[in-house]
């Protein structure tokens, strides 16, 4: 049982090294550093310069609006974070495998959990590859950031179901627990929006000026920093009221630490002008802090 509970922490942490990934492609500007998909300019591997790409390398390019020519960086921190995909989607199936061998006659549920785990990855995959066909669409792209949330908490579910934790009795704390569940959510849509808008603004600015950017973002920063204030309160008030339950008390500083960290990594965001290398710890924070309020929420029942 340890190894199979030892394998479903390891592909959660790729489900989260996936999220980082895709953050960093977001930052530096890679989304489209492969214009096609599943291939990249027709090939299997990325061209290590423009002198190994394809006679017909143009019709790639002309789906492009960032290089404009060939860029091996873009192109290669793409196809690196599609690699991890495909990674974690052998992980999975390894998964599925040994969810039916081990579960399916004793805890179908386990073994069921698995496969839509897969069918999740699958989508996720399939919304990667609209978001390239359609140039990086917005709507697409917030899609496809939470088809990557719900993908993190399928593992979490199997965890506690086969764990044997004691499960805690307090309503109240139950029903705080998942208005901040939905409040960190709505922030993080409302993040990808901004990001979004960040996105545009730096772009018609060629990615200079970068001290500019957020005098030029509209209400919906404003709003994004209030719900984050408002989350950060909400999870302060989960620990100190998990210090009466002994069994929560440690998932109870972990969330502290991690919406402490957040809640840093959006000061420095907004204090150094948006630093390329803080967006994408952003965004794993944020992952993490929600699929770790989801695991808490499990441990208690009304």
């Amino acid at each position: 049982m340890n190894a199979y509970l030892n394998y479903t922490r390891l592909v959660l942490i790729f489900v989260f090294l996936v999220i980082l990934a895709g953050g960093v492609v977001r930052t530096t500007q890679s989304g489209m550093g492969c214009p096609d998909w599943p291939h990249c300019y027709g090939r299997l591997m990325p061209p290590f310069s423009s002198k190994d790409l394809p006679a017909d390398y143009k019709k790639y390019l002309d789906k492009q609006d960032i290089d404009m020519k060939y860029n091996p960086a873009h192109a290669w921190v793409e196809y690196i974070n599609r690699l991890i995909t495909g990674i974690l989607g052998i992980l999975i199936v390894i998964h599925v495998s040994w969810s039916f061998k081990k579960f399916f006659s004793s805890k179908q549920s386990i073994f069921w959990l698995s496969c839509l785990f897969l069918a999740g990855t699958v989508f996720e995959a399939w919304l990667g590859k609209l978001v390239v066909d359609t140039n990086l669409a917005v709507v697409k792209i917030t899609l496809h950031m939470l088809a990557a949330l719900f993908l993190a908490v399928i593992p979490a579910l199997i965890l506690h179901r086969l764990n044997n934790d004691k499960v805690v009795h307090d309503k109240n704390l139950l029903i705080l627990t998942r208005i901040t569940l939905i409040v960190l959510l709505l922030q993080i849509i409302i993040g990808t929006d901004v990001r979004e808008q960040v996105d545009e603004v730096s772009k018609a600015l060629n990615y200079q000026q970068r001290e500019t950017w957020l005098s030029q973002l509209n209400a919906v920063f404003d709003v994004h920093k209030i719900v984050a204030i408002i989350t950060s309160l909400l999870v302060i008030l989960i620990f100190w009221r998990s210090l009466s339950h002994a069994s929560l008390q440690k998932i109870a500083l972990f969330l502290l630490l991690i919406v402490l960290l957040v809640a840093a990594a959006g000061f420095l965001l907004v204090a150094l002008n948006i630093p390329a290398f803080i967006q994408p710890v952003h965004l794993l924070l944020s992952s993490v802090l929600f699929v770790s309020l989801f695991a808490f929420q499990l441990n208690l029942k009304s």
